[in-house]
């Protein structure tokens, strides 16, 4: 027992090194001695966590190391994470948003009318919303590295792919739908994913630490993931967890995103402002609305999950019925709700140094409810 407060006595001397410390930072009390508890428990190697409450970054803590090893650096809040498939939302969705209020791009349009490839099989009446609804009938994954060695040769296997349901009948989210968006957003603007968000995002939001296939300069900036022994072609394989994502070069509207909870205080906070930030309009109010809001009785927004109704969710019990987010199978996480005007950002690599660690389902409802118990007590 002596042993185990001492060591959470140094965890928690370490922590506060890790990140600013602000003001009102022991009413999150609570929340720290979670953190630090997932950390000595091998929820992941280590984190950093932001929360923004009423316009005003309330806690911004990073905690635990790059990895298990003593020997590893400590977290702080300028780590890069692997943000997996919060790609989905931070970087196609958003450009999907600019693309459809600035009626470059259809909701209700066939994919094949910007993919006439993808017309085949049963398809042609797949829309783009079906994409963004996660309801298109597309499977869910494919290891594409199996039988792919080109980014044509992916593109080509889900155009010859035929739905398993069909399109609007069932919810399966897809990361083949979301390949399939970005795809999409290259051939109506006739730029890469990478250029759409730099130039429209990353660079006039100041987001210096969030890109696609970061250089070399960033490697010891940036916690490892999971040692890949899958990869055994003779091309250079990128630093990107997600292989398929990784076959595609490392940028593909799936996955491919890295980042840090500093900038992603920045993205979200816009999103929260009604899509303005700094006296620069990114969307129209009603545009967020659109994507974040419910319809029906769907599961899911237009690119953004939804806190479920029933069940258990990653949000957690307290977070309210009209909070929207995502997750990264690496261990990240966005959850913001409106109605507390309360948003809570979560980057770790749980996935180092393997996958089969899913201690954070746990970790993620607590996470959320003691955020909402610390604000609550102020």
């Amino acid at each position: 027992m002596l042993i185990r407060r001492t060591l959470l006595i140094l965890m928690l001397a370490l922590s506060a090194a890790s990140g600013p410390r602000r003001a009102n930072a022991a009413d999150f009390g609570p929340l720290e001695r979670i953190a630090l508890e997932a950390v000595r428990d091998g929820v992941f190697p280590g984190t950093s966590i932001a929360v923004i409450h009423r316009g005003k970054t309330v806690f911004h803590r990073a905690f635990g190391r790059y990895t298990y090893s003593a020997a590893s650096p400590s977290a702080d809040t300028t780590t890069i994470y692997d943000l997996a498939s919060l790609t989905k939302a931070v970087v196609t969705t958003s450009i999907v948003m600019q693309l459809v209020e600035r009626d470059s791009l259809d909701l209700d349009a066939p994919v094949a009318r910007y993919l006439p490839a993808f017309a085949g099989r049963g398809k042609e009446k797949v829309s783009v919303r079906n994409l963004m609804l996660h309801n298109s009938g597309l499977r869910a994954h494919t290891f594409f590295y199996k039988s792919c060695r080109t980014p044509e040769e992916v593109c080509s296997a889900i155009d010859d792919d035929t739905l398993i349901s069909p399109p609007g009948t069932a919810t399966l989210y897809s990361d083949l739908g979301f390949i399939t968006l970005g795809r999409i957003v290259e051939t109506v603007t006739g730029k890469s994913l990478d250029a759409n968000f730099r130039q429209r995002f990353s660079l006039p939001l100041g987001m210096r630490r969030t890109l696609f296939n970061p250089p070399s300069g960033l490697l010891g900036s940036i916690a490892p993931t999971e040692q890949d022994t899958s990869w055994h072609f003779s091309m250079k394989r990128p630093l990107v967890h997600d292989q398929n994502a990784a076959l595609l070069g490392g940028v593909a509207g799936h996955a491919g995103l890295f980042s840090t909870t500093g900038d992603l205080v920045t993205y979200v906070s816009m999103m929260m402002q009604n899509g303005s930030y700094k006296g620069k309009r990114y969307f129209r109010p009603e545009t967020v609305r659109m994507f974040t809001s419910r319809s029906g009785k769907a599961p899911r927004a237009l690119g953004w999950d939804l806190r479920s109704l029933e069940g258990s969710s990653s949000a957690g019990t307290a977070f309210s019925a009209s909070s929207w987010g995502h997750l990264g199978f690496t261990g990240t996480s966005i959850w913001v709700d409106p109605e507390k005007d309360l948003a809570v950002i979560m980057l770790s690599n749980r996935v180092h140094p393997t996958s089969e660690n899913i201690s954070i389902r746990k970790f993620r409802p607590l996470l959320h409810d003691t955020v909402v118990r610390c604000i609550n007590t102020k």
